[in-house]
């Protein structure tokens, strides 16, 4: 359940992300209003997944999920370059949060 929490706390990230973008310097409401729940809750399912898993490893996993959810955004929303050393680059950050998950599980962490 404590991953489950973090995956969702993680995707979060990503929409409070491209909120923050959106509101333009908190001049748009609606988007600021966007990025105070979004960043919220993920910061709540954060602190909810951190009763059982370590610091480290969830805050790594949290801040991947939304560094790599954001780059996809502003991959594919924003125009931003899309080129092969970024593709790698997320493709092993990927490698690496899932690398995180497994030794976890093998260290006794709920999974």
């Amino acid at each position: 359940m404590a991953w489950l929490l973090l995956i969702v706390a993680g995707l979060l990230e990503t929409v409070f992300a491209v909120s923050l973008k959106l509101s333009d310097g908190f001049t748009r409401l609606g988007w600021v209003l966007l990025f105070l729940v979004s960043a919220s809750a993920s910061f709540g399912l954060l602190a909810m997944a951190l009763r059982s898993l370590p610091v480290g490893t969830a805050y790594a996993v949290w801040t991947g999920i939304g560094a790599v959810g954001t780059a996809i955004v502003g991959m594919i929303a924003f125009r931003d370059p899309v080129t092969a050393g970024r593709l790698v680059s997320l493709v092993l950050v990927v490698v690496g949060l899932v690398g995180l998950q497994l030794t976890s599980s093998q260290s006794g962490a709920e999974s």
